[in-house]
């Protein structure tokens, strides 16, 4: 048996719908389904009446929702004793980051953080967005900094989770660059010389961007895709070492188009509006109001994310 089995039937009895509680709980409702069901085989009994709609627990799933409730209380105080037992600061604050945003923009945004409130503990864990995201439903981190953009959001339930933009990230492709300052590779290609395509792996949040300024271009791309990875790191390695093209995020690439080892493609291919392989996605900060960590931690990031969101109304 699994925690989030717990996690998973009791958001349905509390929403009394599949559909509802796989967007809240980040999964699929086929794979939502087949959560409830292992609960249900490992209990060897039937906790949701399926014959009925809206959906309802069944006699044994009422008398388990309590036992449920109570067995995530006690795991929650557990892990909270816990953690007060390590040698890690109490007063720490838990992060979830997708790999790019806590290589590139994370680090400088901390710093401006406690150039205003003082040094502040941290610990991150580094994840891809989905996985970020599920970390703070399931009670995993404090805060989770991510990606935004409407053709694929992050769809959280604003009556308990709050939402702070912090700024704009764009994507956009970049080449290596040649001796004579050109791009080593352009766009768009042609059917008979496709352009060496450096691509994410299709789970990939910024491989979905990447996907929706290939739908979106004016121009057919014609692309030969040559390598794969979901970390855009990799793929700026890639791009460095002169194997295609990359879409990549701007603050992954500032030092490298500043030091003219980089050249984004929509400004240097002749004859190519700038920025029509360009998309814009904001940059988001997430909590859980409902969030009960220890006294000092509550404070902390009650005074982490107060301190953001002035910063921000000031136009910082």
């Amino acid at each position: 048996m699994e925690l989030k089995w717990l996690e998973d039937f009791v958001s349905l009895a509390e929403t009394h719908s599949f559909s509802r509680s796989a967007e809240l709980r980040h999964v699929t409702q086929p794979a939502f389904s087949r959560r409830i069901q292992a609960l249900e085989a490992w209990l060897g009994t039937e906790l949701i009446d399926r014959s009925v709609y809206p959906t309802r627990l069944t006699a044994a799933g009422q008398v388990f929702n309590e036992q449920a409730l109570a067995m995530l209380s006690q795991f929650h105080e557990a892990r909270t004793l816990l953690r007060g037992h390590t040698t890690a600061p109490v007063a720490t604050i838990e992060f979830a980051v997708p790999h790019t945003l806590s290589l590139t923009y994370f680090p400088s945004w901390l710093l401006r953080l406690e150039g205003k409130l003082g040094r502040i503990h941290t610990r991150l864990r580094a994840l891809n967005v989905h996985d970020a995201v599920l970390s703070l439903v399931e009670g995993g981190c404090d805060l989770v900094m991510g990606y935004h953009h409407p053709s694929h959001p992050v769809t959280l339930d604003p009556a308990r989770y709050d939402t702070l933009t912090l700024g704009i990230e764009s994507i956009s492709p970049y080449s290596a660059v040649q001796r004579a300052g050109r791009a080593r590779y352009t766009l768009p290609g042609t059917p008979d010389a496709p352009t060496p395509y450096l691509s994410y792996t299709p789970n990939a949040y910024l491989g979905r961007m990447t996907e929706v300024i290939i739908g979106n271009a004016p121009t057919r791309l014609y692309l030969d895709r040559v390598y794969e990875t979901d970390m855009a790191e990799g793929l700026k390695a890639m791009t460095l070492a002169g194997h295609g093209i990359a879409f990549l995020p701007s603050s992954a690439v500032e030092d490298a188009v500043a030091e003219g080892h980089l050249i984004r493609l929509d400004r240097a291919t002749r004859g190519t509006p700038g920025g029509q392989f360009t998309l814009d996605m904001e940059i988001r900060l997430y909590r859980d109001k409902l969030a009960a960590p220890d006294e000092a931690r509550r404070a902390l990031v009650g005074g982490v994310w107060d301190a953001v969101r002035e910063e921000l109304a000031k136009g910082g």
